[in-house]
């Protein structure tokens, strides 16, 4: 169920995007300015809420699909205050609640990083954005501040080109209205849309049509487009060794377009032919996917509803928000669902204004987040054992957990039998389970740390004494160095010592490890 479950959550996210793109003036107020504002805000403070709920089909939901989509409908995220600074730098103060119990946490963000601290942490997380992103940065001989100047710039004209082409919805209108944000009141035009899924469907086809016979405004578009993509395109095309991999000059040039002019013409082309290859069966293409896939009829049908309340002030400015979407799906046994709905709201306040962000205090330290360099158990110990994000983390998300599998006859991490007794390379077993291994040149002595627990188990090559916990044990066989130069140790020892499971599967000889 929660794999289905999320691909349908998704719906209304992309149903939103349709719709915020669709509105031309109305009652006198320019909808499509308003939205292209929306995007150009490089500063300002805001407080917002959202909600998920997920309504079940009581045919199909079992007492476990019920109790997880009650759990799923008490998560709410209330954002009290978030500001931004510039595009670069924000921070947000907020709470995610679960269940009935709130958990408070403070965000703080620059162009190096973000620090996150949560209720019950010893210390803030941080999450460095050059680690995240600087490998494929790197790759590219190209100013990446240029380059997300020109997107942002790149972003309003997307949208205006959009908008130019989507009708409205039916019920849509503009009232003036008195409205609080942020605690005083303002004159204000609210701006009402409602839209069913059925009514979604049929704006398809006019806003092709539209495109298509727009030449103008979709050359500029693409124009636009050419500007800012064609240097980074240009730019790995001419980076050392692409030439070289199957790919010859004569090929090269033929990619590249010799001027703007004719790659607009070409794409232009391109485009044209692809949307009037659409248009031409497109009534007749759309009931056969709808004949095939009778579950796009519930989603996109009478029952998947949006409602926003946009308020905006004299300057076109969106200064709060409501929102309700219900999107309708099809439920089955899979996916035990008739409907999911998100509604969410927010206050806009200060536009432009001079605004100073919240850092998050990391005079305490912070610890970092670096892939495939922190530990379970390092996470943990981060926090409170009786804090709620530890029992999340454990109990819930259940980061501890770890699956491995042992293929006896691979001659680098295999298991091999000697006297009956299953061996396995300790360090290999050690690290799949996060633990640390010590040990000092010329010494007999081995130290494993386990992760979770910080236990220490103290093994000696050649001998069968060995100590878990401080605790002295005596295993079955002696660990010691295979011909490899690997040290190997009892499975079902080491496994054990380090909270994990094992089971052997007769026929394939197949071991598996877990750990819960």
């Amino acid at each position: 169920m929660s794999r289905k479950l999320r691909q349908w959550m998704a719906v209304p996210l992309v149903l939103l995007l349709v719709i915020l793109t669709g509105c031309q003036a109305v009652g006198g107020v320019d909808v499509g300015q308003a939205m292209v504002n929306n995007t150009n805000v490089k500063s300002g403070e805001t407080k917002q809420s959202m909600h998920i709920n997920i309504e079940p089909d009581k045919q199909f939901a079992t007492d476990e699909d019920l109790e997880m989509i009650k759990r799923i409908n008490s998560i709410s995220l209330n954002i009290d205050h978030a500001k931004m600074k510039d595009t670069n730098t924000a921070s947000i103060k907020g709470s995610v609640s679960i269940e009935g119990t709130k958990l408070p946490f403070h965000l703080s963000m620059d162009k190096s990083g973000m620090t996150i601290d949560v209720d019950g942490a010893q210390k803030p997380v941080y999450i460095s954005l050059d680690t995240l992103g600087g490998a494929e940065t790197m790759l590219l001989p190209i100013d990446t501040k240029e380059l997300e100047k020109q997107m942002q710039e790149l972003s309003p004209k997307v949208l205006t080109f959009v908008m130019k082409h989507l009708s409205n919805p039916k019920n849509i209108s503009v009232t003036p209205v008195q409205e609080a944000v942020n605690g005083e009141t303002f004159s204000l035009n609210k701006l009402h849309m409602e839209i069913n899924g059925e009514e979604l469907l049929a704006m398809v086809k006019p806003f092709l049509t539209s495109i298509s016979k727009d030449e103008q405004g979709l050359k500029q578009l693409i124009g636009d487009l050419y500007d800012v993509l064609y240097p980074v395109f240009e730019s790995y095309m001419g980076l050392e060794g692409i030439e070289g991999e199957g790919m010859e000059d004569d090929e090269m040039t033929s990619i590249l377009p010799k001027s703007k002019e004719e790659a607009v013409t070409s794409i232009y082309a391109m485009i044209k032919e692809g949307l009037d290859s659409i248009l031409v069966n497109y009534d007749q293409e759309l009931n056969n996917l709808l004949k095939d896939t009778p579950e796009l009829k519930t989603v996109f049908g009478p029952e998947t509803k949006l409602n926003m309340d946009f308020f905006l002030d004299s300057k076109l400015d969106i200064r709060k928000q409501k929102m309700s979407l219900k999107v309708a799906v099809p439920a089955s046994e899979d996916l035990p669902v008739r409907s999911v709905t998100v509604s969410a709201d927010s206050e806009l306040w200060n536009i432009g204004g001079v605004v100073t962000v919240d850092e998050v205090d990391a005079s305490r330290g912070v610890m970092e987040l670096t892939e495939g360099e922190v530990t379970p158990g390092q996470v943990l110990r981060n926090f409170d054992p009786n804090s709620f994000v530890y029992q999340l983390l454990k109990n819930e998300m259940k980061i501890t957990t770890k699956s491995i599998f042992l293929y006896p006859e691979d001659e680098e991490v295999g298991a091999i039998t000697v006297k009956n007794t299953t061996f396995v390379p300790l360090r290999y077993l050690s690290e799949q389970l996060d633990a640390e291994v010590k040990w000092t040149k010329g010494s007999k002595q081995i130290v494993v740390i386990d992760d979770i627990t910080g236990d220490e188990i103290v093994l000696t090559v050649d001998s069968p004494k060995a100590t878990v916990a401080g605790q002295e044990v005596t295993m079955v066989e002696s660990a010691f160095v295979g011909k490899n130069g690997k040290t190997y140790v009892p499975l079902r020892f080491m496994a054990e010592s380090l909270g994990a499971t094992i089971e052997k599967e007769q026929d394939t000889g197949w071991i598996f490890i877990d750990r819960p």
